[in-house]
């Protein structure tokens, strides 16, 4: 049985939506707006799907955005010194202006009444902007150094206004008389964030030189300074008459919550400042040294009322949010990923991935919501992944010379390390798991060794309750290669191990005792990834020089080799139960080839960078790639999806065409016209304005039947006429389908049509192409009507006037070629003439009627009538010539004839050759 080709087609795409900056959430919990670049990307809180983008039209990053309290109004600033207003629901920028800074805008905040929008630039001075009258009400003078902080009074009728700046000092400014009032000096640095009580008399500041401080409103002086020990990003205040017992807070006293570069949220009595409350992050390192501290740090820190959560940002762009009253883990989201080194499916059902990406942190992936969980225990770059069989554990290595197990549970979802496996003198690049059983794991280093771990029954039972993961060891060791290992791979057996290596060649082992079995060679670089075949005795292998080979395991000769990548490719993997092969490489693109035919039959254009991972899942149906463009990507297996909506697509187009047939057998030409239209045939269409031109009164038919097309089905039939009009045959219809719309369309409707430009520029030169040649055509037929006439009143007075020996003699003549160049003209009758039959006598000459009276009679009316024709002749020559029907040599030839004719008649009696003529000759 055949089996048919998968094709696969983007399902879930996860891309960086979060660079660092500012992180707003609106006053419904629902959306989260990020910077990231030139862009502010809103989030879906629900899915963690990015659903809409504000980008700049003029590509300038995003210096600073800011997000109204009633969520109607967008404001952004760029590096190109405007600011945009935005109805961010609809996408749309309503208003533009210059921010009047001489340098970018650092900050920005609105009032409590989204009316006043405040903005602290690089320049020092601080702009107040009225966004519903359009113009700038203060401008502030007195900062030292970049403003970045801004914040108004929650109690608007104080009209009083925050900032601070590089010196270190909180200013209050006071916008009745547009200065600074007070200036709160009592930080020594920077001043990162300002929380008011809900009374407005008290403020909180934090700072990076590790404390807060509460400041009395009414008497502008400092109550407490709190040291924390730790550089602090943010301080917030938890909202009043809400329980907060399991966070320790018992009394009525303000409490708040600090975050900075320790990486955990802390609750503090705002007065006593006693910590009350020190969040404990699974997983993460107990200890956290001064080099951890940048990496687990806090950036922001936002409290969500109508959702009763907090959000919180760290410095690897990762967005968490938790509970307010319990601060427990419920979401989390990843902003940016970095370069993706690997990811593999996970779990059961093939729910979640995990990643490796360029740091020490794993990150595993649920597919349904892009819910996040950060696996911390690696202390340096993990570099490759590789999932069981069953698909709850995975195996990973670093650079830090470890392997670690990895345990899914299967009820939670919670992902914990079990073991740990020490040995390896360099780090371990590469690893793979056993395909049958959890037995044991293959890694490969940068020493050039191979080790195979055996996983012991104490890891599976300690896993259930493990506090610390368990230590194991190395059964077995080997040097296989002369240059680094990238890639290994188990059998689907687990008895054979193969091998591909920088050396240009792959091994094939045994896995019991590492017992070289068989070599490949035939690649000219270094060997990126091996595969064995599910299906078949064969490996493939994937090389940097830009080829994917297929190898025998009996005899180890090449048995295919796949040309078609530009770049070197770095993955592959057996597809469509083994009858195909999906390759990445390092210029992005992943291309699906057939065994059996050895060819390419698609290439999927996704990523823009190297593509490292790529890995199928259990069913088949659904490939996962990452690549050093920080995106993941789910491919899914279309193919039955597209035999269906093709097979749809046929019925559909049979069903139209019958309805088209019935349509003209009626002569519903209306309706066949718009069916044949949407059909998208040009040739049907013609046929149908036939059809109709075939009927009476046809013109006045087809004008009606077009004015009542939609505009889109004319600017259709207009396409259509460009290429009718390039063939005399139907240049007649579409001439007239033009002159139609021209006639009852306006100008400025046809301006209105798509492509219209394009329309006359296909339609003029063929135009006037056929209009000449109608032209000529029409010279030509008006001088043939002229002879035909001339012709007939010669024919009449000749009839009437020549008789020769009772004997009627034709009244068209000509001359004798063979007697002109003789010298001679000798007048010949024609042999067409209609009514007398052919009479011939060769070398013969007609005696004449004897009566001088007669003959000098005809003579005359004879003479007289060839004069005519001769005259008529010269008359004609140059339309003649213009017609293009004769050559100008042709022409002066027949007037000398003409002349000649008539000198010879004048000098002689007229005489009768038996020579035939014809009317051709007389007009020649």
């Amino acid at each position: 049985m055949e089996i048919q080709s998968a094709f696969y087609a983007v399902s879930i795409k996860i891309e960086p939506f979060y660079k660092g900056g500012k992180v707003q959430i609106n006053k419904d919990g629902t959306c989260m707006f990020c910077t990231c670049g030139t862009k502010v990307n809103i989030v879906d809180i629900g899915t963690g799907k990015v659903t809409r983008s504000i980008e700049q039209e003029d590509q300038e990053d995003i210096t600073c955005f800011s997000l109204s309290p009633d969520d109607e109004i967008l404001v952004t600033s760029s590096r190109a010194l405007l600011l945009k207003q935005w109805d961010w629901k609809e996408n749309a920028c309503t208003r533009t202006w210059k921010a009047i800074h001489t340098s970018p805008v650092a900050s920005m905040a609105f009032d409590s009444t989204s009316t006043l929008l405040a903005t602290g630039g690089c320049d020092s001075t601080i702009k107040i902007w009225d966004v519903i009258k359009q113009y700038c009400t203060h401008n502030l003078k007195g900062s030292s150094g970049v403003v970045h902080l801004v914040e108004f009074h929650p109690d608007i009728s104080r009209l009083q206004l925050f900032s601070s700046s590089m010196d270190y000092k909180i200013r209050l400014w006071n916008l009745s008389t547009s200065k600074c009032m007070m200036v709160l000096d009592a930080h020594y640095s920077s001043v990162t964030s300002l929380a008011f009580t809900p009374d407005g008399n008290t403020l909180v500041s934090s700072g990076r030189d590790k404390i807060y401080i509460v400041w009395d409103l009414k008497t502008y002086k400092s109550e407490r300074t709190v040291p924390v020990y730790e550089t602090v990003e943010a301080v917030v205040l938890l909202p009043e008459n809400e329980d907060f017992t399991a966070l320790g807070v018992t009394g009525k006293e303000p409490h708040l919550i600090t975050a900075g570069s320790k990486g955990i949220l802390r609750v503090w009595e705002a007065y006593s400042g006693r910590c009350v409350y020190s969040q404990c992050v699974p997983g993460k390192l107990q200890k956290v040294t001064e080099g951890d501290a940048d990496e687990q740090s806090l950036t922001h820190c936002a409290i969500v009322p109508a959702t009763q959560k907090l959000t919180t940002v760290t410095a690897e762009h990762n967005i968490l949010t938790y509970d307010l009253c319990t601060l427990n883990l419920t979401r989390q989201f990843v902003g940016y990923n970095d370069e993706v080194l690997d990811v593999k499916f996970l779990g059961p059902s093939d729910t979640h991935i995990v990643v490796a990406t360029n740091s020490p942190q794993l990150k595993v992936f649920e597919l349904a919501t892009l819910n996040c969980q950060i696996l911390y225990g690696h202390t340096d770059t993990v570099l490759a992944l590789d999932v069981f069989k069953k698909g709850t554990k995975f195996a990973s290595c670093s650079k830090d010379k470890t392997v670690r197990i990895w345990k899914m549970s299967k009820t939670t979802g919670e992902v914990n390390c079990v073991a740990q496996g020490l040995g390896h003198a360099h780090s371990i690049g590469i690893i793979s798991c056993s395909r049958l059983k959890e037995g044991f794991i293959i890694s490969g280093s940068q020493d050039c060794t191979l080790k195979l771990w055996n996983l012991t029954k104490s890891i599976e039972v300690n896993s259930k309750k493990a506090a610390e993961p368990e230590i194991f060891h190395a059964e077995l060791t080997e040097q296989v290669h002369d240059k680094d290992i990238n890639s290994v791979v188990v059998s689907p057996n687990d008895k054979l191990v193969a091998t591909g290596s920088q050396d240009r060649t792959a091994k094939l082992w045994s896995t019991s005792d590492f017992s070289l079995i068989g070599v490949f060679r035939g690649h000219t670089r270094g060997i990126w990834s091996v595969q064995f075949s599910p299906m078949d005795q064969i490996l493939a292998t994937s090389s940097a020089d830009g080829t994917v080979k297929l190898w025998g395991l009996q005899d180890f000769n090449c048995l295919k080799t796949f040309e078609g990548h530009d770049a070197s490719v770095l993955k592959t993997i057996f597809v469509s139960r083994g009858t195909q092969l999906l390759t990445s490489a390092s210029d992005g693109l992943l291309k699906l080839w057939t065994i059996k035919t050895n060819e390419c039959v698609k290439t999927l254009d996704a990523h823009e960078n190297k593509v490292w991972g790529l890995h199928c899942n259990k069913k088949d149906d659904m490939v996962v790639s990452g690549a050093a463009d920080s995106c993941i990507i789910i491919w899914k297996d279309v193919t039955e999806i597209e035999l269906a909506e093709e097979q749809a697509k046929q019925e559909d187009q049979i069903l139209k065409h019958q309805e088209l047939s019935n349509l003209m057998h009626e002569k519903k030409y209306v309706k066949a016209l718009g069916l044949a239209i949407s059909l998208d045939q040009p040739q049907t269409v013609l046929t149908v304005i036939k059809a109709i031109f075939g009927e009476a009164k046809g013109r006045e038919r087809l004008e009606s039947t077009i004015l009542k097309l939609r505009q889109d089905q004319k600017e259709s039939v207009l396409k259509f006429c460009i290429v009718w009009n390039t063939n005399s045959k139907h240049c007649h219809e579409a001439q007239c389908v033009v002159q139609i719309l021209l006639q009852n369309e306006t100008p400025e409707q046809l301006l209105q049509y798509n492509g219209i430009k394009g329309a006359l520029e296909g339609l003029i030169p063929y135009t006037e192409r056929h209009f000449q040649r109608v032209n000529r055509l029409l010279q030509a037929s008006m001088f043939l009507d002229y002879m035909w006439q001339s012709m007939r009143l010669t024919g009449s007075s000749c009839d009437s006037d020549i008789h020769i020996g009772g004997m009627e003699i034709d009244p068209f003549f000509s001359m004798d070629k063979a007697a002109i160049g003789a010298g001679k003209a000798a007048i010949t009758p024609g042999s067409d003439c209609p009514q007398g039959s052919k009479k011939q006598e060769v070398g013969k000459n007609v005696d004449i009627d004897s009566d001088s009276s007669a003959s000098n009679r005809g003579n005359g009316h004879k003479q007289k009538h060839l004069l005519s024709a001769c005259e008529h002749l010269k008359e004609n020559s140059k339309p003649a010539a213009e017609s293009q029907s004769d050559s100008e040599e042709d022409t002066k030839s027949s007037e000398q004839r003409a002349k000649t004719s008539v000198r010879k008649i004048k000098q002689t009696p007229p005489s009768v050759r038996k020579k035939t003529i014809s009317p051709n000759e007389l007009m020649l």
